[in-house]
């Protein structure tokens, strides 16, 4: 009997062990393919969605035998920084990686989630943009290049394969000439938008591209059938973020971060789905990109890695529902902003930590669309009314909306007394997040970089003492408040010994205006030699803004001093030039034959950031020529 059991207990061993193989990451022939198709720029404008002026066949087909996520965010209204949410699995904002094309280190112990599949034996592939916003270690893909396919991997090798469709991208809505296929009658103008022959154009362009994306992920569909690998192959359809018109990229409200997602997963691995899964069905669950990665490990029988942020929705390692999505908005190009934003199933709440910057600021790539000219255009000329004019003027420190009422959000419910319930618990649910993934963005990018020392930005963010988050939330808060009576404080933050917190504390005076400005001279010049360059350019705004001539004689010459990228660095460098940009020409004329002397080109700066300076100064001396 004792060796009898003992054999039993060997043969459950092997049996056990055996359970364990097929479920481990070395099996290859009971893990699924997946294939991620994904496209530039664009919404839920497809048929599947309701949307009946779009034309997009494959993909509303695809639809039908799987399941639409009505909720889906980006978490960035641009590439760089979704992609970087993707391929992480972590908000980029508690990395340093929030900036539009910025370029940071990752902790070491920190894989890229293709890391993890191809340790688990998955033959990796992206078709092909990356994009990311931090730096790659080791190999990341087994290939990622415009000829990166799946069909290259060994015989019977489990794949994840990511085809990029790029002719949605907000650059192919305002090429010209084109032949258009939509009616622009036909075309919804968002509330927002003026309606003019060159909106509507934009727009119906937008769904010819669309239309033409459809195709693409058709012969990506067709190729995976004839090769006998639909019933294989789990399939993820997602836009990288919502469309390329201005106000929706770029902007971290719904109509910036909502993106279709469409996910099929054949019967043999339906196992893996979550309750909500339907065929012909939609879901209602809230997800967004930093779930993905999670997501994609839970579905290879990877348990997703504690630093990761999101919560998987399918799989062996599938949560529970998440009660809201959470995006950002940091540097955009050249421009500084800082906005965050949170959404449960119906409301939408924003908050801009920079009130006083417009929403509109001018981005050279923007303004490349028709769209944004005649809108800027209208406006300048007194031609618009509310909600359209809004894009162009300053923004109040919080917004709520509606989407079941309001899907362009344009009318602000944050004075409504109804909305108070739901304002109180978004407002508490971002702050409560900042805390908890310790939101780098509040550190200006100079002091990042500064401090972090060519190491990994996040260990930065999780020291409190050179990052006092709670201090630095409290007072950024306050300074993005509005609020009247807070000069006391901000004149105690001012002597703060952070600092981030004097940052906060200029900040204030700045947003504030005039007044505030006046009444804080005496400080905001003792600031204008503070020990943090970013201190200095915020102060000198200040002053040369709003202060008397001597004030705004101090503060250009501080700010053109501190404007050279390769004496003070790339990030103060654009935060100088962004000042002086505010002051406009009449106060910049003494200084500019020092722009015009300035480096607008520097080597040692990463490749993606080396044209911002020269955006900068150009538009700099642009404003000079036509003040003259």
């Amino acid at each position: 009997m004792i060796i009898g059991a003992f054999l039993s207990a060997i043969v459950l061993a092997l049996v056990l062990g055996s359970v364990t193989t097929l479920s481990a990451a070395d099996s290859e022939s009971v893990r699924p393919n997946v294939l991620w198709i994904t496209s530039e720029d664009n919404g839920p404008h497809l048929g599947c969605y309701g949307d009946e002026y779009a034309d997009t066949p494959h993909i509303d087909k695809l639809a039908s035998r799987g399941t639409i996520y009505l909720n889906c965010w980006s978490n960035a209204p641009v590439c760089a920084p979704a992609r970087t949410t993707l391929i992480t699995g972590m908000y980029p904002t508690c990395l340093g990686a929030e900036h539009m094309r910025s370029m940071v280190k990752l902790p070491k112990q920190f894989l890229m989630y293709p890391q993890y599949l191809r340790k688990a034996g998955y033959y990796c592939t992206n078709n092909s943009k990356e994009d990311y916003n931090v730096e790659t270690e080791g190999k990341i893909w087994d290939e990622s290049s415009r000829k990166a396919h799946w069909k290259n991997r060994k015989p019977g090798q489990p794949f994840f394969a990511v085809f990029n469709h790029t002719i949605s991208h907000e650059s192919k809505i305002r090429n010209r000439p084109h032949t258009l296929v939509h009616d622009p009658a036909k075309a919804r103008v968002p509330a927002y938008h003026p309606d003019t022959p060159e909106v509507r154009h934009d727009w119906a362009q937008y769904y010819d591209r669309i239309t033409e994306m459809d195709a693409l992920v058709g012969k990506n569909l067709k190729e995976l059938a004839e090769a006998g690998l639909a019933d294989d192959t789990i399939i993820f359809y997602y836009g990288d973020h919502g469309s390329g018109m201005p106000r929706s990229k770029r902007w971290p409200y719904n109509s910036g971060l909502q993106v279709p997602l469409v996910i099929y997963i054949p019967p043999k691995f339906r196992s893996l789905a979550s309750s909500d899964y339907r065929t012909d069905g939609e879901s209602d669950r809230l997800v967004s990109f930093v779930d993905f990665a999670p997501t994609l490990l839970s579905l290879a029988g990877i348990e997703p890695p504690e630093h990761m942020q999101g919560y998987a929705f399918l799989g062996q390692y599938q949560t529970k529902p998440q009660d809201y999505l959470f995006g950002f908005r940091g540097r955009m190009d050249e421009r500084y902003d800082l906005v965050r934003s949170v959404r449960n199933k119906r409301f939408v709440y924003i908050r801009n930590y920079m009130p006083h910057k417009e929403y509109g600021q001018y981005l050279n790539y923007m303004f490349q669309t028709p769209t944004t000219q005649v809108w800027k255009r209208m406006y300048d000329a007194g031609e618009l009314v509310p909600p359209q004019t809004y894009f162009w003027e300053t923004k109040p420190s919080e917004e709520l909306y509606d989407l079941q009422n309001d899907q362009d959000e344009v009318k602000n419910l944050v004075d409504s007394d109804e909305h108070q319930e739901v304002l109180n618990e978004l407002r508490k649910a971002q702050h409560q997040k900042l805390l908890a993934i310790r939101d780098l963005g509040f550190m200006p990018e100079a002091e990042i970089h500064r401090l972090a020392d060519g190491k990994a930005p996040y260990l930065i963010g999780h020291n409190s003492e050179l990052y006092p988050l709670p201090e630095v939330l409290s007072m950024a808060d306050l300074a993005s408040s509005q609020k009247t009576n807070a000069q006391a404080e901000l004149l105690a933050g001012l002597k703060d010994e952070n600092d981030v917190v004097r940052y906060w504390a200029a900040m204030g005076f700045l947003i504030r205006g005039k007044q505030a400005v006046q009444q804080a001279a005496p400080q905001l010049r003792t600031a204008l030699r503070d020990s943090s360059k970013s201190v200095r350019c915020i102060a000198a705004e200040a002053l040369g803004r709003y202060g008397n001539q001597q004030d705004v004689n101090a503060g250009v010459e501080t700010l053109i001093s501190l404007a050279n990228q390769k004496k003070d660095g790339l990030y103060v460098a654009m935060l100088a030039l962004n000042g002086l940009d505010k002051l406009g020409p009449k106060k910049v004329a003494a200084v500019k034959d020092q722009i015009a002397k300035l480096p607008v080109k520097n080597d040692q700066v990463n490749r993606r950031l080396q044209s911002y300076v020269g955006r900068l100064v150009e538009r700099l001396q642009e404003q000079q020529e036509k003040n003259k």
